[in-house]
């Protein structure tokens, strides 16, 4: 049985691994490092926990400093376990530093890489995720792309015989636990001071955790004015780092409308997703999450990270400004259910697929 090793680190790459190892593991000896990017219990065991996501082999504990600090000191942890277990791959996903420390540990020892959500592109080098995703792409040796505008990319990049569209391994997820939902979830949301809150039965979801929106003051609070002014309360889980600035901007403009949260796990999560009237994010799976729900989304960013999302307003960016927040939230959205840009729910399959494929 041939050996892949899996490097992970984040939220996203949770839910990804979750719909991936569940198929992998049928034929393959599958040995998972977790970097430790994200190591708050609500930000990574809860995941682990509940999506029955096997324990990592390898969880290395590296987490804060810089972007090189944090990359350089993955690349040499990863690369020490790639030589005891010499892997037969290595599969990250997605664009974080967790998956370019991989991608680099691995192909300098002449390990094929395998790179999961390839081919997604900004177009801007100010974004750091956009930075890991293009030097990961270009030191994979296997393309495995979500949608067909990654391919597009990735073909005018100079990659052809590599490249693989099969779908979104966080809408495989996203169906897997949906379906699973009953309600029990989340019955109640946990504050910073560990007080239970009961859960609004009319409600905005939102997340906000980018650098670019939270990184000062007047950015994040032109999001808490627009958002306050709803017509229902906003549940807004807050990302460790970002918690400071969240309560205190809070409790200084008054904003009552806005329920700050601990993180919360995936299940809940997804049952936001489906009870919320709306959502509000800066992130690229929530994003889609909402898309796959079908509820009206809009994405306090620069840029479009998944424009599929975007088709007939059902996601559209706003900039960090109270008015144009609230102008997109109220413009009128359709869905077309039968617009599919994300595949057929079987993305972990063809990805297995065609690890198989390349291996052999």
């Amino acid at each position: 049985m041939k050996k892949i090793c899996t490097v992970v680190g984040a939220r996203p790459q949770f839910i990804k691994l979750a719909a991936v190892s569940r198929v992998l593991r049928r034929g393959f000896q599958e040995v998972l490092i977790h970097t430790g990017q994200h190591y708050d219990h609500n930000m990574s065991e809860i995941f682990f926990e509940e999506m029955d996501i096997p324990k990592p082999d390898y969880n290395l504990g590296i987490s804060g400093g810089t972007h090189g600090q944090m990359t350089g000191q993955m690349l040499m942890e990863i690369e020490a376990v790639l030589h005891k277990e010499n892997p037969d791959m290595l599969l990250v996903f997605g664009d974080t530093n967790s998956t370019l420390a991989g991608a680099l540990a691995a192909v300098k020892l002449h390990i094929p890489v395998c790179h999961v959500e390839a081919g997604n592109r900004l177009g801007t080098f100010e974004n750091p995720e956009e930075v890991n995703r293009i030097l990961t792409d270009h030191v994979s040796s296997l393309h495995l792309v979500c949608t067909a505008s990654g391919v597009e990319f990735l073909k005018r990049e100079g990659f052809s015989s590599s490249i693989h569209l099969v779908g979104d391994p966080m809408y495989d997820a996203f169906c897997y636990y949906s379906a699973q939902l009953d309600g029990s979830e989340l019955d109640e949301l946990t504050g910073f001071d560990g007080v239970k809150i009961p859960l609004p039965d009319s409600l905005y979801y939102m997340t906000c955790h980018r650098q670019e929106n939270t990184d000062t003051d007047e950015k994040l609070d032109q999001i808490f004015q627009a958002v306050n002014q709803l017509d229902a309360p906003v549940v807004y889980p807050v990302h460790p780092r970002n918690r400071e600035r969240a309560v205190r901007l809070r409790a200084a403009g008054g904003y009552e409308n806005i329920i700050l949260t601990l993180p919360v796990g995936y299940k809940a999560s997804i049952l936001l997703v489906h009870r919320a009237k709306k959502i509000v994010t800066d992130s690229g799976g929530l994003q889609r999450e909402a898309f796959f729900a079908q509820k009206p989304c809009v994405t306090v960013f620069d840029y479009a990270v998944w424009p599929e999302t975007m088709v007939n307003r059902c996601n559209q960016l706003a900039r960090r400004d109270r008015g144009d927040i609230l102008d997109k939230l109220s413009a009128p959205v359709q869905f077309d259910p039968d617009y599919r840009p994300f595949g057929d729910g079987h993305a972990a399959e063809k990805i297995v697929e065609s690890i198989q494929t390349f291996l052999n």
